[in-house]
């Protein structure tokens, strides 16, 4: 999950097969959700073309159509040369959909429901693991991202670690339904203002979590992450309830 290049569990999860009714368009999406999410940074590369025909089990000319349609629409750029390839435009376009209709007070219930029983069990899950050197050093290595994140780069850094959190405890089902869940959360914050004090909590909130994680204590990072929810909550249902 480095910025140069795609890998860890969390590629692996977004990466996976599409369904075959709708292969365009599910490989649209698929590839539109590993850069909302930062699994390739803005300006990192994709994987070469066989190898996502491969990952998503489709043909090499849907993948070629998915990318042209994300270039086209500003989200992907073709270099040529040696060091070629497919990559992520370093400025994205923006996420919000003109005169696009608010969320109800039950949409956001329920994906903000889902989340707090995602993310509460994979911070406890996470923590219940005896981690290796690398995971922890991984897991360091994203929460100094967000704690030195520019306010452009937040979000994307932000769910980044969330997602680390989720590869943590080994199941790829759960990274999978995190990242979907994180998709459309990301939509609601997207309708909101970035406020310096909540990105200041929210960092000390993040150490909480890491630390909690790290020294194997489950009940104190499930009970860091529940209050960590409940604070994003407040401020989608304040602006968008």
């Amino acid at each position: 999950m480095s910025d140069a290049a795609p890998g860890g569990l969390a590629d692996g999860v977004l990466f996976r097969p599409v369904r075959n009714g709708n292969a365009f368009e599910d490989t649209v999406a698929r590839l539109l959700q590993t850069i909302r999410l930062g699994i390739v940074a803005p300006g990192g590369a994709l994987p070469p073309e066989r190898e996502l025909a491969a990952r998503f089990s489709v043909s090499r000319d849907t993948v070629r159509d998915a990318i042209k349609s994300l270039s086209d629409a500003g989200f992907l750029v073709a270099r040529r040369g040696r060091y070629g390839g497919t990559f992520v435009s370093e400025t994205l376009p923006t996420a919000a959909v003109p005169d696009a209709p608010p969320p109800t007070a039950a949409q956001i219930d329920d994906i903000l429901g889902l989340r707090d029983i995602l993310e509460v069990g994979a911070a406890r899950a996470a923590a219940a693991r005896e981690l290796g050197a690398t995971d922890r050093d991984l897991l360091w290595t994203r929460l100094a991202e967000v704690a030195v994140a520019s306010v452009d780069d937040y979000r994307r850094l932000d769910s980044r670690l969330h997602l680390t959190i989720a590869e943590l405890v080994g199941t790829p089902s759960l990274v999978s339904l995190v990242a979907d869940n994180r998709t459309y959360v990301n939509q609601f914050l997207d309708g909101i203002p970035l406020l310096a004090r909540n990105i200041q909590h929210s960092n000390e909130q993040h150490e909480a979590i890491v630390v909690a994680i790290l020294t194997g204590s489950p009940e104190r990072a499930a009970d860091a992450m529940s209050e960590h929810l409940a604070g994003s909550a407040a401020l989608l249902r304040a602006f968008l309830g």
